[in-house]
């Protein structure tokens, strides 16, 4: 099995920053590839962000493209989204996800089989 766990969520002020992390743990390659999605209340869950160590191919939503960065930290097996210029709309549960043996960088939510608990960001006007 392959455990997600998220952190670094919080409260900010729009135009600020934070910085969630993504601890992967178990049977998981270090070439297999993760996504970071969001989901707002009363909307569907969106990729937004996706990364893969292989070729250091990067993914992003148009919404966030420019704005968050997705990086990855094999030495110790955790995933990072950079989150600047935060707005109001990007206030959301924001959840990491992988599937062994994914070698694509994919915003689609079913291509992923494992998933975090997820870490609320909240950006107030």
């Amino acid at each position: 099995q392959v455990q997600l766990v998220e952190s670094g969520g919080g409260s900010v002020q729009a135009g600020e920053s934070l910085r969630l992390s993504c601890a992967a743990s178990g049977a998981l390659s270090s070439s297999d590839c993760m996504a970071w999605f969001r989901q707002a209340p009363g909307k569907e869950r969106e990729g937004i962000a996706a990364f893969c160590p292989v070729g250091d191919g990067t993914a992003y939503a148009n919404s966030v493209k420019d704005r968050f960065t997705v990086s990855r930290d094999n030495t110790n097996n955790t995933v990072y989204l950079q989150l600047d210029k935060l707005k109001p709309e990007d206030t959301a549960m924001y959840y990491c996800a992988t599937r062994r043996g994914l070698r694509i960088t994919s915003l689609i939510e079913r291509q992923y089989n494992f998933w975090g608990q997820g870490t609320q960001v909240t950006v107030s006007s």
